[in-house]
């Protein structure tokens, strides 16, 4: 079985094809990926084909997707401030991008499309736990963009019998997620500064919730969906129903490195959810094998991993 993997050398991605190739069922693994985000480095060792360039190029994606019976689409532009900033490259990587990926499956028949959306579709819905079924409030372009891209991935299936498995990830977290850029998300950048002994800055008043999944989890939930061939007319959260504060993922890190670490604030931002917190039933249904990973043994194995970069100069 080949399974292509569209942002595969990036910090999901990467752990996914990982993940893929340890499975004896999966002949092959093609990574797709620009490397706006991603790193050659999260793929070094492994045998599997790069194929470097965007996913707005149907020519690439033909190559990738030819004779695939799964594809996992990854390849997105993330972050919601970087949306805020700068909105357009966020809707054409995120919708426009997911349009062209279900394009060049419909036309290599591949058997299954499985796409990653966001938790942040929910936006201000104040209802918690965000059950599927809730009105989307998106309050940011990032979340509009990825409300699109399942959108068009339903309506792919319904139009043209497409089997296909569209996600909404919860502030996935783990080893091999970039911390030094301008929109590194929440966990490595408080990891970072506490290896480095800054202090960790938090936007508004720290109390905001999330549910914080830790990768592994996610990638054995993919990893499942491709094996088992599983396909819905709708979407399904990928996250545990955790509901976790700034301020208590500050008190976790501390027990963990033994430390008090320093806090400071800055203003909230603009496009930021205050609260998220998955509601789990549809996924459990779907995976029942599937266990979370708990939030402090996820984050004891990304100091580790962050820890050894660390002391190996990166």
């Amino acid at each position: 079985m080949k399974v292509v993997v569209t942002g595969g050398a990036g910090f999901i991605g990467a752990n996914l094809v990982r993940a893929l190739l340890a499975e004896p069922g999966i002949t092959s693994v093609v990574a797709v990926d620009d490397l706006s985000t991603g790193l050659l480095e999260n793929l070094d060792g492994l045998p599997v084909p790069l194929l470097r360039g965007t996913i707005l190029d149907p020519d690439l994606l033909d190559e990738a997707v030819a004779g695939a019976a799964s594809v996992v689409h990854l390849g997105a532009l993330g972050s919601v401030p970087r949306s805020v900033d700068r909105p357009l490259p966020s809707h054409h990587a995120n919708a426009t991008g997911t349009l062209s990926v279900l394009e060049a499956a419909r036309r290599h028949d591949v058997g299954q499309v499985i796409v990653a959306s966001s938790s942040s579709v929910y936006g201000a819905n104040p209802v918690l736990p965000r059950q599927e079924g809730l009105r989307p409030v998106p309050v940011s372009p990032y979340a509009v963009s990825k409300l699109a891209a399942e959108a068009y991935t339903i309506a792919y299936a319904a139009c043209y019998g497409m089997q296909v498995l569209p996600f909404r990830f919860f502030n996935v977290f783990g080893p091999r997620q970039a911390a030094h850029h301008a929109y590194a998300a929440v966990v490595p950048r408080f990891v970072s500064a506490a290896l480095a002994g800054q202090p960790l800055q938090v936007h508004g008043d720290g109390r905001q919730t999330r549910d914080f999944t830790y990768v592994g989890s996610v990638t054995d939930t993919l990893v499942d969906a491709v094996l088992r061939r599983v396909g819905v007319t709708d979407v399904v959260n990928l996250a545990f129903g955790a509901r976790v504060s700034l301020l208590e993922l500050i008190a976790e890190l501390e027990e963990i490195m033994g430390r008090r670490l320093d806090v400071v604030h800055a203003p909230a931002r603009p496009g930021d959810v205050r609260d998220s917190q998955a509601n789990s039933d549809r996924l459990r249904e779907l995976f029942p094998t599937v266990r979370p990973t708990p939030l402090r043994a996820g984050l004891e194995q990304t100091v580790a991993w962050m820890s050894g970069r660390v002391l190996a100069g990166q």
